[in-house]
């Protein structure tokens, strides 16, 4: 149905990772990196391992912390300004060597209600700023939707988020909706999306848990995405260890995640890894 993509998730991205992807059947990757690895990493490099493994480099994943350091949404002016030229800076990276899907959190937390607005104006003049820049090599930033406090927290936020320039997308986070059913954000922006971050959750808090561990309902979620006639990957952003909220009796593999999509497209139960 769609093809299989997993986040890099922080590991290192080597020869090594590439041929673990190209033997599970994986066939994109989305680079995510801790955040000291952004100002050194090597894109030329993930490019030539890329192009000998035949795994696409299908989008980045921009930092989002330290918060204190990093805050689109941020209401100091100076702070915004520095936020938005670094992640620049990473898109002009990325995107020369044909990465074109840059995925962006609108925010940091907590925000109080008090100073939303404020945050969502600075936020909105910020996306605005970084979907030109990506425009310049062909692509699209994808505002992630976020949990909790943070902006686009909710279908209507999300809306509003996207909308402030046609250059803007939608990266739709299957485990942060926490106060609204999925369907309400396919309503609102399904046409916007053009990547995901496929987990599962408790619908209590974000838990990045493979799918079958959690409460989503995955047949109706499936439907969804063919009704809003998406084409990007299936793409899991799920570590391979178990976080704390959850045990497993051994770590996951690429394998793992190519056979987890298969059961979901087939409509079968998925296997759960005890």
């Amino acid at each position: 149905m769609y093809k299989v993509a997993l986040s890099s998730c922080g590991k290192e991205i080597n020869e090594a990772l590439f041929e673990q992807y190209k033997q599970a059947g994986i066939t994109a990757m989305e680079i995510a990196l801790k955040p000291e690895e952004y100002d050194t990493f090597d894109y030329a490099r993930a490019k030539e391992l890329a192009d000998a493994s035949g795994v696409e480099l299908w989008s980045i994943h921009l930092p989002f912390y330290p918060f204190e350091e990093l805050d689109i949404s941020a209401v100091d002016q100076e702070l915004r300004q520095r936020s938005v030229e670094y992640l620049a800076g990473i898109i002009r990276q990325a995107g020369g060597v044909g990465i074109d899907k840059y995925i962006i959190h609108p925010s940091i937390e907590p925000i109080a209600d008090e100073i939303r607005p404020e945050k969502m104006k600075a936020a909105k003049e910020s996306l605005v700023s970084l979907a030109a820049v990506a425009k310049e090599y062909g692509g699209y930033l994808a505002v992630e939707n976020l949990p909790r406090t943070c902006l686009g927290k909710c279908a209507a936020e999300m809306k509003e988020l996207v909308e402030a320039t046609k250059n803007l997308r939608v990266c739709f986070d299957t485990n942060h909706l926490l106060g609204e059913d999925f369907e309400a954000l396919f309503e609102a922006v399904g046409d916007k999306i053009i990547t995901v971050h496929i987990s599962d959750y408790d619908f209590v808090d974000e838990r990045h848990w493979l799918p079958g561990e959690g409460k989503l309902d995955w047949q109706r979620m499936l439907k969804c995405f063919e009704k809003v006639g998406y084409q990007g990957v299936w793409l899991y952003e799920i570590n391979f260890e178990a976080p704390a909220t959850l045990s497993r009796s051994r770590k996951l593999n690429c394998e793992d995640f190519a056979r987890n999509a298969a059961e979901l497209f087939a409509g079968k139960e998925v296997t759960r890894i005890l």
